[in-house]
């Protein structure tokens, strides 16, 4: 069986569930789904490109806590609630990821924790 540990920061909203922030086991740092929320837990919803920060700024403090970073991410999924948003998304994403970017994928869904705009979550391989 292989040991993991949870990743937890203070850089990033507390879980709102049964969940970690992050789990990290042998090299591989898997992120939570991360909501456009701030630490201190307020939601952004009324500017996707904010928004689409804001989750990507709590990925990577998640990644920080566990001594990852942004360029280790081999895999994202994006969860949008309005397609429609994808470029303005896809602008802001480009901004985060060094080349080559890592595989994504990029799903509508009907309905988000808090009714929140997106969701971002990431697979990071880093080597110890």
């Amino acid at each position: 069986m292989i040991a993991r540990e949870p990743v937890c920061t203070q850089d990033a909203p507390a879980a709102i569930g049964a969940y970690s922030q992050g789990v990290q086991a042998a090299g591989w740092v898997l992120t939570s789904g991360q909501l456009p929320m701030t630490p201190a837990g307020d939601l952004i919803s009324d500017d996707i490109a904010e928004a689409t920060r804001r989750s990507l700024d709590n990925v990577k403090a998640v990644l920080a806590e566990a001594g990852a970073t942004m360029a280790d991410v081999v895999k994202v999924t994006i969860y949008l609630r309005d397609m429609a948003d994808f470029a303005a998304v896809n602008e802001v994403y480009a901004d985060y990821f060094p080349a080559p970017p890592p595989a994504r994928s990029c799903i509508e869904v009907a309905r988000l924790p808090k009714d929140a705009p997106l969701e971002i979550e990431a697979v990071a391989w880093k080597q110890d």
